[in-house]
């Protein structure tokens, strides 16, 4: 499973680089709210270590980090926010490299393609964008992520199976309404901190 695992990342990693993401970023760097982010997330990643209790389920940080910087520069930031929790949570390199497909590559990846049919197949309006990319496209992405991480990797000994469903879909609830939250901030308040998000697109100016 590692190598599979590996697989995936270096063929993520190798498109997210042949798109040159970083030909986006204006001269003076990335907005102060990706790199803040990018510096929570392995708190998140990391939870159940710090706390010494496997119960809890980690939260992901993925679907807002997708909207904030985009997909291909998510990914990226991704992979080194992985390298980070492995080192400070002190996990095996096996289990840094399942965090970082199962917490981020998957639901990033779900969202952006959630969002690009909602993009496809509802109005272009902010409220859309909003509620249907912030809150329930990230429900969803966070939901069959962690429920498709079990099915693979099966239950955590000690573990039940039906409470590990209902603790993935609850964190994945949690994860939702930050970026619910946020996207709705940064909306109103910073638009341009989000590259997925255009007024011209969503409020119709020309």
């Amino acid at each position: 499973m590692f190598v599979i695992y590996l697989l995936l990342t270096l063929l993520a990693v190798g498109l997210a680089l042949a798109l040159q993401p970083w030909r986006a970023v204006e001269a003076e760097g990335p907005p102060w709210p990706w790199l803040f982010w990018l510096a929570v997330m392995p708190l998140m990643w990391g939870a159940d270590q710090y706390a010494h209790m496997p119960i809890i389920q980690p939260l992901s940080g993925a679907c807002l980090l997708v909207l904030l910087a985009g997909w291909p520069l998510a990914v990226l930031g991704m992979v080194a926010v992985s390298v980070f929790t492995t080192v400070v949570a002190d996990l095996s390199w096996w289990e840094g490299l399942s965090r970082l497909v199962w917490l981020g590559l998957l639901p990033g990846t779900l969202a952006f393609g959630i969002g690009l049919l909602i993009r496809r197949w509802l109005p272009n309006h902010v409220f859309v964008f909003i509620l249907g990319r912030g809150f329930l496209g990230s429900v969803l992405a966070g939901s069959l992520a962690g429920w498709i991480g079990l099915w693979v990797e099966g239950v955590p000994a000690g573990s039940d199976g039906g409470d590990m469903m209902i603790g993935r879909w609850l964190a994945a609830w949690g994860d939702a309404f930050l970026t619910g939250m946020f996207t709705a901030i940064f909306v109103a308040l910073r638009p341009q901190w989000l590259a997925t998000y255009s007024d011209r697109i969503y409020l119709d100016r020309r």
